[in-house]
């Protein structure tokens, strides 16, 4: 059971169910004790009264004239006692009439003792004394084994009611006891990336769960700290990169305009140029990035109809596509205006439209498919690409992460491996999500999709 509050609930609910069927347990034994006890006592009672009955010269009495006094004293109680008198070692010389015959079992060793007796039923017996007589007394245990019959119904019942009350109980006091792991846990999850400043608050009282959120906040401000220093690292060392870039490109810009510069070295000096300009592609992506990270790039966020801005974009998305000897298609459903930033929407197409071009076959058609409804603007680019699996498609917007077709020209795909992850802290900048799907069966392409709502909370 994964849930800590059920297991509480269930816990509790054991433990108060068991406590009290313990309890009924003992009281069981109490009050079956208890009755046997006032059996017992009636039984004494009798006995006197059959003592005085016979008098103080009993022993001169003759059989005959013993039982006939006896019977005097035990007709009117026969269905309350079940009398015997006997002789030690011999037969009985008297039995109320309700024995139908029957004698009562003796039981060596003791006095009080229950027993069953044939045609009569389970009795509580007491074997007395009176020299040279054996006296034995029984009360029947009917009553009694219809009272404990009945407590144990009871018990039974209360049991059950116990175990669902105290289930609720339970299931109350779980989610009392466990509000702050709740809050904990909460807070926990709004704090991110973006938001590390963010902490648990700390009851003033001291106990493991305030001491849980000391230590808490205790790691997240040394994880501020280091995603601080990564940032400031990442932008200063970005920034300080392109100034000597710069003057590299400079020198090879001059070298190539020497005429007198073997063709062999020109070609050379050009590769480097190449390079240069992809390396400070890669900073300024950097750059972007960490701004994005940091909540410092400043979003123009206007209302705008996705129909007329992809109208202009499909423009430009046509020409690259033509050019790259591809064909590009879209499509849009829906009315109404969603806000966001047109320049670096734009830039989040681009960067998908590249790297559609770049996998896409020749001839092949790249399809942009958008939406508005329910208050969502959902863009769809897909591809005929290679594709991804499903793996892939969790890890392909993370930073410098690539999948290249081994057999391809190495020089067609000249990426950063950044555009991806621009655009998912661009999406994610405007409240929205994105994700890459296989568009079919392996190998028919990739379908990447973008969400953006209509209306910023």
């Amino acid at each position: 059971m994964r849930s800590i509050g059920a297991r509480i609930a269930l816990w509790y609910a054991g433990a108060a169910t068991a406590t009290l069927a313990v309890l009924f347990v003992a009281g069981y034994a109490l009050l079956e004790r208890n009755l046997l006890h006032g059996l017992d006592l009636l039984n004494r009672a009798e006995f006197q009264q059959i003592a005085s009955r016979l008098g103080p010269e009993y022993e001169t009495l003759s059989e005959p004239f013993i039982e006939m006094r006896i019977r005097e004293t035990t007709e009117s109680a026969s269905t309350l006692f079940y009398i015997l008198i006997r002789l030690p070692k011999q037969n009985a010389i008297f039995r109320s009439t309700n024995l139908n015959g029957h004698d009562i079992p003796d039981v060596a060793g003791a006095e009080q003792f229950s027993v069953r007796i044939p045609e009569v039923g389970d009795v509580r017996a007491a074997e007395f004394y009176m020299k040279p007589f054996v006296v034995m007394v029984a009360t029947p245990l009917a009553q009694v084994n219809e009272v404990m019959a009945s407590y144990v119904k009871v018990c039974a019942a209360l049991v059950v009611a116990m175990l669902a009350v105290s289930l609720l109980i339970g299931a109350g006091l779980s989610r009392l006891i466990l509000a702050p792991v709740r809050l904990i846990r909460d807070a926990a999850l709004r704090i991110s990336s973006d938001n590390l400043g963010e902490r648990i608050a700390v009851a003033d009282v001291r106990d493991e769960v305030s001491d849980v959120a000391r230590l808490l906040n205790q790691m997240f401000d040394r994880l501020e700290t280091t995603f601080v220093q990564i940032r400031r690292f990442t932008a200063e060392a970005s920034h300080e990169l392109k100034t000597p870039l710069s003057l590299i490109r400079l020198q090879a810009e001059r070298m190539i305009g020497d005429e007198s510069l073997p063709a062999r070295h020109r070609e050379a000096v050009q590769d480097q140029l190449e390079e240069i300009e992809r390396l400070t592609r890669i900073i300024e992506d950097l750059l972007l990035l960490s701004r994005a990270d940091a909540h410092v790039m400043q979003l123009e966020l206007e209302p705008h109809d996705p129909d007329g801005f992809l109208h202009g974009f499909a423009q430009d998305a046509q020409a690259l596509a033509e050019h790259e000897g591809l064909r590009f298609e879209w499509s849009h459903e829906g009315q109404g205006e969603v806000p966001f930033d047109e320049r670096w929407m734009r830039q989040v197409l681009l960067n998908l439209l590249v790297n559609a071009i770049r996998v896409s076959p020749p001839g092949a058609p790249i399809r942009l498919i958008s939406r508005l409804d329910r208050g969502v603007w959902q863009l769809s680019l897909q591809d005929q690409g290679p594709g991804l699996t499903p793996e892939q498609c969790e890890r392909v917007f993370e930073r410098f992460v690539r999948f290249v077709d081994n057999s391809a020209d190495e020089k067609e795909d000249r990426g950063t491996g950044l555009g991806l992850a621009i655009c998912r802290s661009i999406v994610g900048l405007h409240d929205g999500t994105i994700s890459a799907h296989p568009a079919g069966p392996p190998g028919t392409g990739l379908q990447v999709m973008v969400e953006l709502p209509a209306v910023r909370a």
